[in-house]
């Protein structure tokens, strides 16, 4: 059983992971238009590749990874592929407006990161940190 200062700690901690999520996915939508899920398959599909090997790359559902896909598309972010000989849609790649966005994103959401979390830890607490996640990720 947790001490009230445990549970105090552990609170704090879940609050300030949510509300880090909160303002790094505002930042993605304000300063680029685009959704964290979208940033991460822009940032994952880095040359063409299959609906399910784009799935399997972000450990997501292939229906989640399809259905977001088709908005990208809409939205002229990325292409379906399509086979010469069959005419089936076999894969998905970035445009010339995904690798644009792609690139803005990365500038700007870098720049959220470092306001928000960087700018804010000494080197020693940033070193702590890593080290705990490295720690917890196995």
């Amino acid at each position: 059983m947790l001490e009230p200062a445990e549970w105090e700690f552990w609170d704090t901690w879940m609050r300030a992971q949510r509300r880090l999520a909160r303002e790094l996915d505002r930042g993605l939508q304000r300063d680029c238009g685009i959704s964290k899920a979208e940033f991460s398959v822009l940032m994952t599909l880095e040359r063409p590749m299959r609906v399910g090997e784009l799935a399997d790359a972000l450990d997501w559902e292939k229906s989640r990874v399809a259905h977001l896909l088709t908005r990208m598309e809409n939205r002229g972010l990325v292409a379906r592929i399509e086979d010469g000989a069959t005419g089936r849609r076999t894969g998905v790649e970035l445009t010339a407006e995904g690798r644009r966005t792609a690139e803005s994103a990365v500038r700007a959401h870098g720049a959220n990161i470092r306001r928000l979390v960087l700018d804010r830890l000494t080197p020693g607490q940033a070193a702590a940190i890593r080290a705990w996640s490295e720690e917890l990720l196995g």
